[in-house]
């Protein structure tokens, strides 16, 4: 879906359309949860501070999110797209992996669906077609917004062989400025780079997978299930906290929280873990995996207390998460791994 937040939006206000609309939370170290393209030209866009898009944009209208709507109208596109495709894979509330090969014209059949789409919702979507999910998320985002782009292996490495690393999926910010360190800038020089050379600085495993990813080379399959990692409450406090006796009052609140709903998804995990940013932007992560699998509360934020307890934060906290992982057999793991903000 193209800016999918913002365009639900600017339906129930229309008189927005054509300036700059920032979807964003309204506290001091909020981020941007989708931008307008026409706020995008000013450099803001998905994860930007709250604070430097109204720096970079201060003509912008800024809208707390509403995710309630969002949802709901992502399972009326979600609906359309089932009804068209059998085979679906949600990867998020706009956008999804579709399975097109017992299509007899599935270039017409995406067009029809664009369509029905737009008259059903008022929104626009952008389709990317291809051997490989890989390939086919690429080209979804080439032409955006409403862009239609159908590419081959060969054909994604040659457009994008000059795109930076960062282009593709899996590859983040640090991995990509460890490849720049390595004189690698774009897809091109890293599907040429050196097996040896990758492993060496990446790892056995990320190495090749990086490699891999540059040639545009993926088999996995589009499945309508997608098996759940883990399921996890965070927050980043407005100010930074350095009172251990707050931080537990926190991780209770969002204990809580997460229990809630995993008691109402009947789920329960053996591993519970909780993620601690300092103020130096530093990430924590610590973990416990349990003989019997979990979800009150009580038992799941015993543990967690436990290993902040256990870390003791040496500067003061920015922000704080904990997490249930390894669900039990026979649980409801159809949904995908969600990590929700509070």
């Amino acid at each position: 879906m193209d800016a999918f937040y913002v365009s639900v939006e600017l339906q129930r206000r229309p008189e927005l359309r054509g300036l700059p609309v920032v979807v964003a939370g309204s506290g001091p170290r909020a981020v941007v949860t989708t931008a307008s393209y026409e706020a995008r030209e000013f450099g803001v866009g998905s994860a930007t501070p709250a604070s430097r898009a109204r720096r970079l944009c201060p003509n912008a209208v800024f809208l707390p999110p509403d995710f309630d709507t969002y949802r709901a109208v992502s399972r009326e596109v979600m609906d359309r797209v089932r009804a068209t495709v059998p085979t679906v894979e949600v990867a998020g509330l706009d956008e999804a992996y579709l399975d097109l090969s017992d299509l007899v014209a599935p270039h017409a059949a995406m067009r029809r669906l664009i369509a029905d789409i737009r008259a059903s919702t008022g929104l626009g979507c952008s389709v990317g077609i291809g051997p490989s999910k890989l390939v086919a998320k690429v080209a979804s985002d080439a032409e955006k917004p409403r862009g239609f782009v159908v590419l081959s292996r060969e054909e994604a490495c040659t457009r994008f062989a000059e795109a930076p690393p960062a282009l593709l999926p899996g590859v983040g910010p640090k991995t990509a400025e460890r490849l720049d360190a390595m004189g690698i800038a774009t897809i091109a020089a890293l599907a040429a780079a050196s097996p040896d050379a990758l492993a060496e600085r990446f790892g056995a495993r990320l190495g090749p997978y990086l490699a891999h990813r540059a040639r545009f080379e993926d088999d996995a399959p589009v499945t309508s299930v997608r098996i759940a990692v883990s399921e996890s409450r965070e927050t980043t406090f407005d100010r930074d906290i350095a009172a251990l006796e707050e931080m537990e009052d926190v991780l209770e609140q969002l204990t809580r929280r997460l229990c809630e709903a995993l008691v109402k998804q009947d789920r329960r995990g053996r591993t519970i873990g909780i993620k601690v940013r300092l103020d130096d932007f530093s990430t924590h992560t610590r973990a416990r995996t349990l003989p019997q699998a979990v979800n009150r509360a009580a038992d799941v934020g015993a543990v967690a207390r436990e290993l902040l307890r256990e870390f003791a934060p040496s500067r003061p906290v920015r922000l704080l998460g904990v997490r249930v992982a390894s669900f039990e057999a026979g649980a409801d793991d159809s949904a995908p791994q969600l990590a929700l903000p509070v």
